[in-house]
């Protein structure tokens, strides 16, 4: 079994899509847990506040065929994939690790760069695998966040009553 890490996110109907979304990612996938969910403004663009949170699980599917699952869900979900680039999201699923894979695999960089770039990534992350280590940097997660600059994101826990965790 693999270890994929998922970044999910939501800025409209947050609770009910991220609900739904963790469902469906049960119904797909093993061992599902989560992280805390984390609140924050949105990133790049002026809207509503996203909720967010990273979710490990165990697969034994192929990478393409895990992010095939994920844009089947995204758009399930109600994604508009015509939107800009930074713009409201119904669900935002991205793959931010799988297994020890480092480099390009699939079209897909892994680790994904918003794992050091963005605080409602990396914080969450250094929470379920704080002990894992970045091969770019080779520093875990944990010291990867509490070295980041906190000024850049501000983002807080919320409490949440998902399906998982």
């Amino acid at each position: 079994m693999t270890i994929l890490a998922l970044s999910i996110g939501s800025n409209i109907d947050a609770e009910l899509n991220i609900r739904a979304a963790l469902g469906a990612l049960s119904l797909e996938f093993d061992n599902i847990r989560n992280s805390t969910t984390y609140e924050s403004q949105a990133v790049g663009f002026d809207g509503d506040n996203f909720l967010n949170l990273v979710v490990l699980a165990d697969t034994d599917k192929k990478l393409d065929e895990v992010a095939t699952i994920l844009k089947r869900l995204e758009d399930q979900l109600g994604r508009d994939r015509h939107q800009v680039r930074f713009s409201g999201r119904t669900m935002d699923i991205d793959i931010i690790l799988y297994g020890d894979e480092s480099g390009m695999c699939c079209g897909i960089e892994l680790p994904r760069p918003e794992v050091t770039e963005n605080a409602y990534v990396l914080q969450p992350l250094s929470e379920v695998l704080p002990d894992a280590v970045h091969p770019a940097t080779g520093m875990s997660y944990l010291k990867l966040w509490q070295g980041y600059d906190k000024s850049k994101q501000q983002l807080w826990a919320i409490e949440a009553d998902w399906p998982a965790k």
